[in-house]
């Protein structure tokens, strides 16, 4: 290895190098979109078969996610990994079951041999199945298989039981794996992806926060060697993709270093640029007041910025349970149910640029909430949420913003400001990754979440169903009977693991299980089941409750 790497980070008080491009999860920067995508990973360990598809340009921090991934999975989960895919069926079958640790007697013309491999693997995922294990076969750089390979990939998505699929699917890849299955005889596996994404690069909002992390991680705590000048222009010269942003930083800390410097100025950072993308080196805008269009672009980022940053960091007394830094994203949702009408706008919605629905009095938009969970609102008054408890829902109210929300995956109260600052209500119905719909009466809205910001104070406000004998305020023992009872079953369906004895009370072990399953959430895994984990909860167990729309 080059020492000289080794010597700048010694001038600079770095225990180890930031900007390497090695997948060291240690240096994950979780981005909402890196969230979101290995939360649709961890999602996939509970779909029940089936193909999870992660997708994003070169460099976007797919593999490290995975990484992150795997540093996740429960152990009573088997994972085959592999990460060179060109290969061809046998060799595929034959590869997966070394990675599964699956001996296979004898070799034979490539026919019998694609059947000795899936007879042999079918009997492993039997055996796994009947222990209370799952099996993941994750592929990396998917983009280069075969369709032939797909097609066997697909056919063995077949393992099943007469109860679940015996094998779970991740593909990993470039943009390009998106378009391999839109085509016409990659349709039945297409129709078998049951969560995508596609890992986006990092906003201008983004590139301070990533530099600062990884040096952190590397154990820098001096004086930011990057100005805002300086990290403007990092995002213009790599596009906000990570591994560009990797070898431009350490490129420039290294040129700094050969010059005694602790600050890196905008002519180190430019003939950086030069050395490590030969030439293909974006020039630098004109002015800072660039045109008006622009400085509207600049504006709308710092504003999903201010989204995000609330998102993660805002936490309240009312909201018990801190999502860790993992959030796990809703799943494919499902429709609203009939009684919440679906949105009226088409697959690809008008956004407009700004809400311009007749906004709800509070008790409005609570009564409209609650008849998308089939209550009965006659009578609610001004105090809708005490006329709900005997209907076994509960209002929940927080100001986490849109990480919360995406977390929850259902519809809610977004308190917003009119022109003379008073609060008033909408509904949200769907989220997309760059827009919301709401809802107000019978008309609906889809706006960008930039526009969005500038009326929204980040409230939201939700229902959910509790399980019997639930009490706000539970005694000193832990939970009511009926509860704990029913909290152990779930857990038993759920993990897939012998449920507590039902003592009637939250013990070691029902407290250690309800920790696992906040754990496999991206929650605080303090062992007790607050609201956000019961709304987990319910949906893992497959509780029907309204979910958001999805949006593109």
């Amino acid at each position: 290895m080059n020492p000289l790497p080794s010597l700048y980070a010694k001038f600079f008080g770095l225990q180890a190098e930031p900007f390497s491009i090695a997948p060291d999860p240690r240096y994950l920067f979780m981005s909402e979109r890196h969230r979101d995508a290995l939360a649709h990973l961890l999602y996939g360990l509970r779909g029940g078969g089936g193909f999870v598809l992660l997708t994003g340009e070169i460099g976007a921090g797919k593999t490290t996610v995975c990484r992150c991934f795997l540093e996740q999975i429960p152990e009573n989960c088997k994972v085959a990994y592999i990460f060179n895919p060109k290969l061809t069926v046998p060799e595929l079958l034959r590869t997966v079951c070394d990675e599964f640790g699956i001996a296979v007697a004898g070799e034979d013309d490539d026919s019998a041999s694609v059947k000795r491999y899936v007879d042999a693997l079918n009997a492993f995922l039997l055996a796994s199945h009947a222990a209370g294990q799952n099996a993941v076969l994750i592929i990396d750089e998917a983009q280069n298989l075969s369709a032939e390979v797909l097609e066997q990939l697909r056919l063995l998505t077949n393992l099943e039981t007469s109860e679940r699929k015996l094998l779970q699917i991740v593909l990993i890849g470039q943009p390009e794996l998106r378009t391999m299955l839109a085509r016409p005889e990659l349709e039945q596996l297409a129709q078998r992806v049951i969560a995508r994404f596609h890992l986006g690069a990092l906003t201008p909002d983004e590139i301070g926060p990533y530099v600062r992390h990884r040096l952190a991680v590397a154990g820098f705590g001096g004086t930011m060697p990057f100005d805002a000048s300086t990290l403007a222009r990092v995002h213009q010269l790599t596009r906000g993709v990570p591994r560009r942003i990797n070898l431009l930083c350490d490129r420039a800390l290294l040129g700094a270093y050969a010059q005694g410097r602790k600050r890196i100025d905008l002519q180190t950072l430019e003939k950086a640029a030069a050395e490590v993308f030969e030439g293909t080196v974006e020039p630098a805008a004109a002015t800072p007041a660039a045109s008006g269009s622009q400085r509207q672009l600049a504006i709308g980022a710092a504003a999903i910025g201010v989204i995000a940053a609330a998102a993660w960091f805002a936490t309240t007394g009312a909201r018990k349970e801190i999502p860790a830094p993992v959030a796990v994203a809703h799943p494919v949702a499902a429709a609203l149910p009939a009684s919440v009408p679906a949105s009226s706008a088409s697959p690809a919605p008008l956004i407009s640029p700004s809400i311009s629905l007749g906004l709800l009095r509070e008790a409005d938009a609570w009564a409209a909430l609650a008849q998308g969970w089939h209550a009965d609102t006659a009578g609610l008054g001004d105090t809708p949420c005490a006329g709900l408890k005997p209907q076994d829902l509960q209002c929940f109210r927080s100001d986490g913003g849109l990480a919360l929300i995406r977390q929850l995956d259902r519809p809610g109260i977004l308190t917003l400001r009119d022109e003379s600052g008073q609060p008033a209500y909408v509904l949200l119905v769907g989220l997309g990754p760059q827009t919301a719909t709401v809802r107000a009466g019978t008309a609906t809205q889809t706006v960008s979440l930039v526009a969005l910001s500038k009326q929204w104070t980040g409230e939201f406000a939700t229902l959910w169903r509790t399980p019997p004998g639930f009490l706000s305020q539970p005694p000193a023992r832990g939970l009511a009977p009926e509860t704990a009872d029913w909290l152990a079953l779930h857990l038993k369906q759920i993990l897939a693991e012998p449920s507590a004895p039902l003592t009637h009370n939250l013990d070691g072990r029902l407290q250690a299980q309800v920790a696992a399953f906040q754990r496999s959430q991206g929650l605080r895994s303090d062992g007790k089941p607050g609201p956000i984990t019961l709304m987990q909860l319910n949906r893992a167990a497959g509780v029907d409750e309204p979910r958001l729309e999805p949006r593109t």
